[in-house]
């Protein structure tokens, strides 16, 4: 299990107000949550998490190097990482502690290899579920974990229950949830235009009668 050094400094204010003074310096306050520890308000730097978080998106195992009153090396992971919807920029991060003797529970991503034969034969590959939730140790956590799509016929489908997980990993979804299929593609048919005069029918008032033809006060009049 590979972990990527992150720089953090402990910061003993809080509020609004040093909040806002940290991300205008340059920084995003953050807090670290141990196991059965008090919690320990931090800041760092946005461009150097930002990088992080970048380069490896899902589940990523952070060694906190934290500067302060002492120094203290904590592995750990973002817990929640809050932005700013407009501007898109790092507004507050939570990282929480990782013990390898512990279990954690995390949604690892799913990957889909290989184009299913149904494609090929004009159906479409619909992703039910990106994602599958896990339970297991560290040291065994995958980045990702893949599923090959390429024998699914036009109909066939993959369920949580078919996938193949590395060992020491327990899968927490219902087996029975679809996780991906080959359906049929549906083609709208555009429908013909409805003629302005359906065969037989009766001209409209005031109009003369087709040749051969009566209007129906001719028919009357006879």
């Amino acid at each position: 299990m590979e972990a990527t050094e992150l720089k953090a400094f402990t910061r003993k204010e809080t509020g609004k107000g040093p909040a806002r003074r940290f991300r205008k310096e340059g920084s995003i306050p953050a807090v670290f949550y141990g196991r059965g520890e008090e919690a320990i308000h931090l800041s760092v730097n946005a461009t150097e998490l930002r990088k992080v978080v970048r380069a490896k998106k899902e589940n990523i195992f952070i060694k906190l190097l934290i500067e302060g009153e002492k120094h203290l090396e904590k592995l750990s992971l973002i817990k929640e990482l809050q932005i700013e919807p407009v501007s898109r920029r790092f507004y507050h991060v939570d990282f929480y502690e990782i013990r390898m003797d512990h279990k954690l529970t995390l949604d690892i991503p799913l990957r889909f290899a290989g184009i299913p034969i149904g494609v090929q034969n004009g159906g479409e590959l619909q992703h039910l579920k990106r994602d599958l939730k896990v339970s297991c140790l560290p040291s065994v956590l995958p980045d990702f974990i893949e599923i090959d799509v390429t024998g699914l016929e036009i109909g066939d489908s993959v369920k949580v229950q078919d996938i193949r997980v590395p060992e020491g990993i327990t899968v927490l979804d219902p087996g029975d949830v679809g996780v991906a299929m080959v359906a049929v593609v549906k083609v709208s048919v555009p429908q013909p235009e409805v003629e302005a005069a359906a065969e037989g029918e009766a001209p409209a008032e005031g109009e003369p009668a087709a040749e051969g033809e009566t209007s129906p006060k001719e028919d009357a009049k006879g």
